[in-house]
């Protein structure tokens, strides 16, 4: 009562799901370390930017936990990805079912399969379906990481020189012996940016096939393959460089930032009982006057909302979505 139609799509399903329970790990490891880094260094001010231009105060521990917990969505796409993979396709044959009468719960019971796919040609055009829920989950948390390695790149810039890194995580220039380029970073950017196609791929090369199996299919697989172990491995790396960064203190204390604080004079005059806009319009008067002083009586951490109990809510959010 089987076929290599429905033997395969059970083993890819098998597959997925143990590798998406392993993926999750090491996303959750990388989350602790985010945290860690998060509450460590909570105190640090550092410019926030919108259309890459000083807006207002962040943080250092603001950084670290908005990556955290935007991890925590890409832990909801890998728990979509396995509730599609969860589904028993046994039985189904070479997807139009058989004469025998076979016990498909039993094997679903003992498969540890949570529920059936009760319709056999549904089981068969699950193929193609169950590898792009993966992609889609990978191309997630990849776009999470490039993200992430963006903002390392232009934080180890020079002219901001927010962050460094040990020598032993930098390379060199074969002409400019000052150089120390991010390169791990450059390179987990780009591997993630490639995995971040997998899934229009996949959706291009199953685009127009009429239900029942196609031959079409069986090159899903290898990319599949390749682009679990790809994301791993750039987890793992970059929980192991991140944990060798090196924080600037007191960098707001440069005058170039003083109207990154433009905004709390603003607060500041509308707490006193002035209309919004009139309070926008007397700062920027100040500003173009040069008479502006910044406001920097501000409580950073909870106005960033990165305080112990903030942190311990994405901890316990994280853990849900486990």
């Amino acid at each position: 009562g089987r076929s290599r139609n429905d033997q395969v799509l059970v083993a890819t399903q098998l597959f997925l799901k143990s590798e998406i329970k392993t993926i999750k790990n090491k996303i959750y490891n990388l989350f602790k370390t985010l945290i860690k880094l998060s509450n460590k260094h909570k105190d640090y001010l550092i410019p926030g930017y919108t259309h890459l231009q000083v807006a207002m105060p962040s943080s250092f521990g603001l950084w670290f936990s908005s990556y955290a917990e935007s991890m925590i969505d890409d832990i909801l796409y890998f728990n979509v990805a396995y509730e599609i993979n969860d589904q028993n396709p046994l039985g189904s044959s070479a997807g139009y079912g058989n004469s025998f009468d076979l016990d498909r719960s039993f094997t679903t019971k003992n498969l540890n399969f949570k529920d059936l796919k009760y319709n056999v040609v549904a089981s068969q055009m699950n193929r193609g379906k169950v590898e792009k829920s993966m992609a889609i989950a990978i191309g997630s948390i990849s776009n999470t990481l490039s993200t992430f390695c963006s903002d390392i790149c232009f934080y180890m810039t020079q002219e901001l020189d927010f962050i460094s890194f040990p020598e032993n995580i930098t390379t060199g220039s074969s002409i400019m012996p000052h150089k120390k380029n991010p390169d791990v970073f450059e390179l987990i950017r780009s591997k993630c940016n490639s995995l971040k196609t997998l899934h229009n791929e996949f959706t291009l090369m199953s685009s127009n096939l009429t239900s029942g199996y196609h031959r079409d299919l069986q090159l899903l697989k290898g990319k599949t393959i390749n682009s679990i172990n790809e994301i791993k491995e750039c987890i793992e790396l970059f929980n192991y460089v991140i944990n060798k960064i090196n924080i600037k203190k007191n960098i707001l204390d440069d005058d170039k930032y003083k109207y990154i604080f433009s905004v709390e004079n603003v607060n500041s005059l509308v707490k006193k009982g002035k209309s919004f806009r009139d309070s926008y319009n007397i700062v920027s008067d100040q500003i173009n006057n040069s008479s502006y002083v910044p406001n920097k009586n501000i409580n950073h951490k909870l106005k960033g909302g990165i305080n112990n109990l903030c942190l311990k809510e994405i901890e316990s959010k994280m853990k849900k979505a486990l």
